[in-house]
């Protein structure tokens, strides 16, 4: 089975951590995987930095413009990642935009992502119906799990239909934004968690965009099965460096 798939199957709330591979510096990668898991982090997103990121706020463009002059390719972190799994064991899903796939070649990104042991792919800008019909099968092949996206926008036909096509977890967009750009949620958004909720999906959702403290974490799990930190990960970093992550996450899910 794959790791996402186990990890959605334990019965509490996740939390998943998106950050920019090679940022802030060009070889933090694989400590701060490796940092987060000791964390207590379910689920990490590695970010494929790109030069134009359309989902993404100031924050994360930023950390990838950087990660992109500190010289960070598809093959760059693929080599920095060949160990990982000796000694990570949550969840790894590579999070970016199609292009740097579609440059390195589809089926050889996959079976490169199968052979660092990474489980998933998020990629915002790959619509499911071009998915489904050409790059599924590919995906399937290597064990990856493509992860789609819906936004309080989508109607319910369309997220039945990436329902059914998907086989691990919906990433569920908190609102019609850019990462990073909201500071809680209002009513607009619990009831767009509920309603999603009330559609009795097959894959659990986990909610992304405006996540950044243990109030918006708690809101974003109220309906979900859990929830995922960027640009406020990010923003922490930047300023405290890597070497005390414990204690942001701590300060997102307090250790019982």
């Amino acid at each position: 089975m794959n790791r996402i798939n186990q990890k959605l199957n334990e019965s509490h709330k996740l939390l998943s951590i998106y950050f920019t591979a090679g940022y802030p510096n060009t070889n933090d990668t694989v400590t701060i995987i490796e940092r987060l898991e000791k964390s207590g982090v379910d689920m990490l997103e590695i970010g494929l930095p790109f030069s134009d990121p359309l989902a993404d706020g100031p924050t994360i463009q930023a950390s990838s413009t950087e990660a992109l002059k500190n010289g960070m390719t598809s093959e760059l972190l693929f080599e920095q990642l060949k160990d990982i799994r000796k000694t990570v064991s949550i969840p790894l899903i590579i999070m970016g935009y199609f292009n740097p796939m579609l440059q390195y070649g589809v089926e050889a990104f996959c079976k490169k992502c199968q052979e660092v042991g990474i489980d998933g792919l998020i990629i915002p800008d790959l619509p499911v119906d071009v998915y489904h019909s050409e790059y599924k099968s590919i995906f399937e092949k290597y064990g990856l799990i493509n992860v789609l996206l819906i936004t309080p926008q989508t109607s319910e036909e369309r997220i039945r239909y990436i329902d059914s096509v998907s086989n691990g977890f919906i990433y569920m967009v908190s609102s019609a934004s850019v990462t990073g750009s909201n500071s809680g949620f209002g009513n607009t958004q619990t009831d767009y968690f509920k309603r999603i909720a009330d559609m009795k999906l097959k894959n659990p959702q986990i909610v992304g965009f405006g996540i950044s403290n243990n109030e918006t974490f708690k809101q974003a799990t109220a309906y979900g099965k859990g929830a995922i930190i960027g640009s406020a990960f990010i923003k922490y970093i930047t300023t405290n460096g890597i070497d005390d992550i414990d204690k942001f996450i701590t300060s997102i899910r307090p250790k019982s």
